[in-house]
């Protein structure tokens, strides 16, 4: 398991066109990624959860700040090099499943084609087991249920171990039994050193992951660790972007600051 980190982003900004002008989907985003680590991004719909992930999955460039990615700027890889580094070391799950799967496949198909794609060597129907997929081998995903597209999509997308696996809500409408397949994969991965980052508003998922990631507004509010320690964030201006339920501690959104024995304390104004 490594602990270097896969990518490095700092200050990210995203922009979309809107009918009212350009729209900040992420503002001042720092995040580092793990090898053999499980990260959920978390927040309301609209947070910039999907952003950041096609971020981080090198499917978009960020209009602003640095993506690293193994100490190389984002920006100075050239798009042929953008294809490989996805083809070869990036599994994608898309929030529609069949968006990540080869429609003229069936369910075996799709894990051999991975495998060609990655320049591995597996066993298929072992890949179809680990989501209890071994009797639909011979299925397309047109006859396939919602729950198989979804498992089939997480079980091509992590075939090989790959480098950095992101899923955008993987175990989203699937029963505690898919779920927990679907969970159990992505673990395996990452013991065998895949980063895996989802976005989720699973409970299920939150509790797998050894970080949490809470984004507001296109901005991250803060981590929260396994042992559900919260470390918030402080931008290059000075912002600390408290938790939510801090912020129902200043209801009227100011506080004083006091600098006491070397450490800091918020109070609300008397």
């Amino acid at each position: 398991m490594t602990t270097e980190p896969l990518l490095e982003g700092r200050e990210l900004l995203q922009l979309y066109a809107a009918p009212t002008g350009p729209t900040q989907a992420l503002r001042g985003v720092d995040v580092t990624v793990l090898g053999g680590r499980i990260s959920a991004i978390t927040g309301p719909s609209g947070s910039g959860k999907s952003t950041l992930l096609a971020l981080l999955a090198l499917r978009e460039r960020p209009a602003g700040g640095e993506l690293r990615h193994r100490g190389t700027p984002v920006s100075g890889l050239t798009r042929r090099q953008l294809q490989r580094l996805r083809r070869r070391e990036i599994g994608w799950v898309a929030q529609r499943p069949t968006h990540s799967l080869f429609p003229q496949l069936d369910a075996r198909g799709q894990i051999a084609q991975m495998a060609r794609l990655r320049g591995v060597r597996l066993a298929v129907l072992d890949s179809l087991a680990e989501v209890d997929l071994t009797a639909r081998a011979t299925a397309l995903p047109a006859v396939m249920s919602g729950g198989e597209q979804q498992r089939l999509a997480v079980a091509a997308a992590a075939v090989g171990a790959p480098a950095l696996l992101v899923a955008d809500e993987p175990t989203a409408e699937l029963d505690d039994d898919s779920a927990a397949l679907v969970l159990g994969l992505l673990r395996a991965r990452a013991a065998q050193g895949s980063a895996v980052v989802i976005a989720t508003h699973d409970a299920r998922a939150i509790a797998a992951a050894d970080t949490v990631l809470r984004l507001r507004h296109g901005v991250l509010t803060g981590y929260v660790s396994a042992d559900q320690r919260h470390t918030t964030t402080i931008d290059g201006q000075g912002r600390l972007q408290l938790p939510e339920d801090a912020l129902a501690l200043f209801p009227d959104g100011s506080l004083t600051v006091k600098i006491v024995d070397g450490h800091v304390e918020l109070h609300r104004p008397e």
